[in-house]
């Protein structure tokens, strides 16, 4: 899967180190100001974040797809695909490639193993001041259902494969 230089393929453990500093540098753009730092970039945090990946990436519960641009990680997503209802659990693009079509692809991707399984709907939870993710998720199918503590509940009915989101 590709677009414009954007190669999508299943991570691997070799991946972590790479995986883990989009995370890091993803989540600092949407957590500051919000949250204590600590919260979302103290040892303990990035710590958790790099065994609960780890973990996704030798899963047979979960898919990791990176996103790879000229041979370097810039995006990754953690997605469930088992059961109706399955979520997005990460969806992370390297800030220095943001509107550049990284996500539109990783997005698609997801897609694709959504529509494998054959599912009709899946869920997603995002920061309710992540004002950026929360359009782009939109502009991609997905809609608004609910609200837990600081987060928005999205839902997108998965398309047909005939009709990608975000066509």
């Amino acid at each position: 899967m590709t677009n414009q230089h954007v190669v999508i393929r299943p991570a691997v453990i070799e991946d972590l180190d790479a995986i883990s500093g989009v995370h890091a540098r993803a989540r600092a753009t949407y957590y500051a100001g919000h949250l204590p730092a600590e919260a979302y970039s103290g040892p303990e945090e990035l710590e958790r974040q790099r065994t609960g990946t780890s973990w996704a990436i030798a899963s047979r519960e979960r898919s990791v797809l990176c996103a790879t641009r000229d041979g370097h990680i810039v995006g990754f997503a953690v997605v469930g695909a088992r059961f109706d209802g399955d979520k997005l659990f990460h969806f992370h693009i390297d800030p220095r490639v943001w509107r550049t079509g990284v996500g539109t692809a990783l997005h698609r991707a997801c897609v694709e193993v959504w529509q494998e399984a054959k599912l009709a709907a899946v869920q997603l939870e995002v920061f309710a001041p992540n004002a950026r993710a929360r359009a782009f998720y939109a502009t991609q199918g997905w809609e608004e259902t609910s609200r837990e503590d600081d987060h928005v509940v999205m839902t997108l009915r998965v398309p047909g494969p005939e009709h990608p989101a975000g066509e």
